[in-house]
C-alpha cells in the first residue's frame, strides 16, 4: 500500500487561552483549531510553580479529521491559589502526539470586594453556616465588620460578628434553636458595604 501524505491536514492550534473564574474558583481553558487530521483528542496538562512534573488533569475528545475551525473548552475545578502552567497534548488515533504552547496563570481567589455567601444548608434546622470574605485591598488593615440576623419584621434576633477583621475567609455558625420556623435575613455590613441574604429555618 502506498500512502500519500501530500494532502494530510495537520492539527493546527489557532488559539489557546486561560481565564480565572473568581466566583466559581475555577480556571477555564479555551482553544481552537484551524484544521484537524485523525485527531483523537487533547490531554490537559498542568504543572504548579513548585512542581517538576506535568500532570494530566483531563481529556477532551477531538473531531477526527476536519478542515473547519473547531472550538474547545475545559474547566479546571480542582485548583487552589498559586502559579500554574497549562499545555495541551494533542493525540492522534495512531498514538502520535504533539504539544501546544504553554500558558501561565496566576490564581488568586481573594475577592476584590467584600463578599457574603449564601448560608448552607438552607433550609436548616437548627444550625447553618454563613461564609464571608474580606478583600485583598484590606491587606495589613483591619476592617470593622458586623453580621446580624433579622426576622421578617426587621427585628434584630442575633449578632454573629461585631468586631474588626483582617483579610481572609470566615465561617460563622448560626444556631436557630431558640427561634421559630420561618424566613430570616442576615446582613453583612462594613463601612459603605452592605449585603443581605435570606435564610429559612424549618423545624
Amino acid at each position: 500500500m502506498i500512502l500519500n501524505y501530500d494532502n494530510v491536514i495537520p492539527v493546527e492550534f489557532d488559539l489557546f487561552t486561560a481565564s480565572v473564574l473568581q466566583n466559581e474558583k475555577e480556571v477555564r481553558l479555551n482553544w481552537t483549531t484551524a484544521t484537524e487530521t485523525n485527531n483523537s483528542g487533547f490531554e490537559i496538562l498542568r504543572i504548579a510553580q513548585n512542581e517538576n512534573v506535568w500532570g494530566t488533569i483531563g481529556f477532551v475528545p477531538g473531531f477526527g479529521t476536519t478542515t473547519e475551525p473547531k472550538s474547545y473548552s475545559f474547566t479546571d475545578e480542582n485548583i487552589t491559589a498559586g502559579n500554574y502552567k497549562y499545555r495541551l497534548k494533542q493525540i492522534d488515533f495512531d498514538g502520535t502526539f504533539k504539544y501546544s504552547n504553554e500558558i501561565e496563570v496566576t490564581v488568586d481567589f481573594t475577592p476584590k470586594e467584600l463578599v457574603l455567601y449564601q448560608n448552607y444548608p438552607n433550609p436548616f434546622n437548627p444550625i447553618t453556616i454563613i461564609r464571608f470574605e474580606i478583600p485583598s485591598q484590606t491587606r495589613n488593615v483591619n476592617v470593622f465588620v458586623t453580621l446580624k440576623v433579622y426576622d421578617v419584621l426587621g427585628n434584630e434576633v442575633a449578632i454573629l460578628v461585631n468586631e474588626e477583621k483582617q483579610l481572609g475567609a470566615y465561617e460563622v455558625e448560626f444556631n436557630g434553636s431558640q427561634l421559630s420556623s420561618g424566613i430570616y435575613y442576615y446582613t453583612l455590613t462594613s463601612g459603605n458595604f452592605s449585603s443581605t441574604k435570606k435564610l429559612i429555618l424549618f423545624k
